[in-house]
């Protein structure tokens, strides 16, 4: 297990996650960044910073010269191992798995050797200080890089996570993790989690605003990310990736919601 020490940040701290190889949204939430006088070693990405939209290369382009820390996410592991696949878990066959084969083919043609090497040294746990808290940042889960951790999910899945980090990093009072796509805070198994959700796609809620969160005195905030969802859209269309993600981008929901428990799934679906 790789861990990155970052020691204390007084300041205020940006947390993101999820890229997904939407140009546009990285762009928008690295100004956000600036705007907001946050130094670069004081923002740190969740990883998957490669994924289901268009522009691959230059999302990796523009987060490794913005400075930032970065967790491996299960498509920066995948694609160091020049897996064939992205890596989530998904039940074969199902909707999500299916459409996960070409947004994967297109970034997995994308990357190139240098990109695979960056990631491939990428950590597994961020780690830092702020207010007296000792903050642990992750991907999905520490036990499992694509495990899928919701609002709702159980607290003894909760209680796994905080347990198995505290073996591996000591006290721990909060976490800020990603992967679901969908940010949330809960108070669970003696920490405050914390996921920041991610930039490259909205949170399957009809809206194309997309999500991250800001750190300053222990103190954690969830934010909305206004970008050019336009633009994005326009771009996977010209690169031929219409399986539904593209569209997703305009209209906030997922292409797909069979990854979801089915209490968060939209009415009309998790009724039907």
């Amino acid at each position: 297990m790789h861990v990155m020490d970052l020691g204390q940040r007084a300041g205020a701290v940006l947390l993101f996650g999820g890229p997904y190889s939407n140009l546009a949204a990285t762009h928008a939430v690295l100004r956000c960044a600036e705007r907001g006088g946050i130094a670069q070693d004081h923002v740190i990405c969740t990883g998957d910073v490669v994924a289901y939209c268009a522009e691959a290369a230059q999302t990796v382009e523009t987060v490794r010269r913005a400075g930032c820390a970065v967790v491996a996410g299960n498509c920066e592991k995948q694609l160091a191992a020049r897996a064939v696949d992205c890596g989530c878990g998904f039940d074969a066959g199902s909707a999500c798995d299916l459409l996960s084969a070409g947004w994967y083919a297109h970034a997995d043609a994308q990357i190139g050797p240098e990109e695979r090497a960056w990631m491939g040294g990428l950590p597994d746990v961020v780690v830092f200080e702020q207010a007296g808290r000792r903050v642990a940042v992750i991907h999905g889960g520490v036990t499992n890089v694509s495990r899928f951790i919701w609002p709702t999910s159980p607290e003894a899945v909760f209680a796994e996570e905080v347990e198995t980090l505290r073996d591996l990093l000591g006290p721990v009072e909060m976490v800020i993790a990603g992967h679901c796509g969908l940010a949330f805070q809960r108070d669970v198994a003696g920490v405050l989690w914390v996921n920041a959700g991610v930039v490259g796609m909205p949170p399957n809620d009809g809206r194309a605003e997309t999500r991250f969160a800001t750190l300053e005195d222990g103190v954690p905030v969830i934010h909305e990310l206004s970008y050019d969802h336009g633009s994005a859209f326009k771009t996977m269309q010209e690169a031929g990736l219409t399986q539904g993600y593209d569209a997703g981008l305009v209209s906030g929901y997922w292409p797909s919601e069979d990854v979801l428990p089915p209490e968060l799934r939209r009415v009309d679906l998790a009724s039907g």
